[in-house]
């Protein structure tokens, strides 16, 4: 199948280099020599490229999913079964870094955070560093308290439907800043997104607690 043998289509790493088993030249991005059939160590393709995407906060999930289904059957241990140790160690870290792609792009926040990164930015969501929007951190922490003043169940699922309405609609949001090309816009949406899946998280716990 043709979308599984070489990774990519945005050009990103697609010099020649030397396969490792034959010497022969294979292009940057390709799983297996032209050669010898060697499978080929992952390279410095970025997740997108690896899965065969456009770099775009915008993918269709049945793609996705379908480009790492693809890939994932290509490089089933199972293939390798017979191949000599280093061939193995060599398609297992290319299995590794297919996962590491398709985790990291299946994520919307996290797609988000990596196409900001992609672009030399990194979101304060991601680090552990002192938020400088002041009036965010003073939503969220009226919105913790709120959560932590919530005495039943109701109280606190019907936060989490609010929580939850807002964080679809900074999806948007962010869709909309990316495709403007509004890199700053995107970075306060995916800060607000990730204080967002906090609260939901806190309150998926308390209630399950709760619930005990």
């Amino acid at each position: 199948m043709a979308v599984v043998q070489q990774i990519g289509g945005n050009g990103a790493n697609a010099g020649f280099v030397s396969c490792w088993a034959c010497k022969g030249p294979v292009a940057g991005r390709a799983l297996f020599c032209h050669t010898c059939g060697a499978v080929q160590p992952p390279g410095s393709v970025d997740h997108f490229a690896r899965l065969g995407l456009e770099r775009s906060f915008d993918i269709d999930h049945d793609h996705l999913e379908k480009q790492y289904l693809g890939f994932q059957r290509v490089l089933h241990p199972d293939r390798f079964a017979g191949k000599p140790a280093k061939e193995r160690a060599i398609a297992e870290s290319q299995a590794v870094a297919l996962n590491e792609a398709y985790e990291t792009l299946d994520d919307p926040l996290k797609r988000a955070q990596y196409l900001l990164r992609l672009a030399g930015i990194i979101s304060e969501g991601t680090i552990d560093k002192t938020v400088a929007d002041q009036a965010l951190l003073m939503e969220a922490m009226e919105k913790r308290e709120a959560l932590s003043e919530a005495e039943g169940v109701d109280a606190i699922e019907q936060l989490m439907v609010e929580e939850g309405k807002g964080a679809i609609e900074l999806l948007s949001v962010i869709s909309k800043a990316f495709a403007a090309d509004d890199l700053a816009a995107a970075n306060r949406a995916v800060l607000r997104l990730t204080y967002a899946r906090k609260l939901l998280e806190e309150a998926r716990l308390k209630r399950a607690a709760l619930e005990e």
